[in-house]
């Protein structure tokens, strides 16, 4: 989906507000793609990407909090770009994967609280357990909704 900068502007204006760091970025790339400051496929994008994943780790093995706020705002900006490369909205996209784990740690909660756990009487494996299990049956009903608007 191609965002349109007169409905971000008039979005955030409204509000009082500035655009997001995520439409900034997708906007200032915008700019500079229409200029010709951009790669000419999305393999040089990706490989950006790769680039700035790794130098992240590097930055993570230093333990530098400096370095690592930077290479991570590099790491964040170019996937901005892969997603306006790829003409996707990054607020929507970001805002779907919120809402999914958002789901998915609710089913956490629930599947805790009928076994009369909480959180802290629980452990990181039986938690990822119950999050691989959430997400089983949501690919099950998807499948299931998908076949049966099909059948119709």
């Amino acid at each position: 989906m191609i965002m349109k900068k007169a409905t971000r502007r008039n979005s955030a204006a409204s509000e009082g507000e500035s655009p997001s760091a995520l439409l900034q970025t997708y906007e200032l790339t915008e700019k500079a793609s229409r200029l010709g400051f951009d790669w000419p496929d999305v393999a040089g994008v990706v490989a950006k990407m790769d680039e700035e994943v790794k130098e992240l780790k590097e930055a993570l093995d230093l333990q530098d909090r400096k370095k690592i706020q930077d290479e991570l705002g590099d790491l964040l900006f170019v996937l901005v770009n892969v997603a306006r490369f790829l003409r996707i909205n990054p607020e929507k996209a970001l805002t779907k994967t919120i809402a999914k784990f958002n789901r998915r740690f609710s089913y956490i909660e629930k599947a805790l609280r009928k076994m009369g756990k909480s959180f802290e009487q629980s452990d990181l494996t039986e938690m990822d357990r119950l999050w691989e299990e959430a997400k089983r049956k949501k690919r099950i009903r998807h499948r299931t909704c998908t076949e049966g608007t099909k059948k119709k």
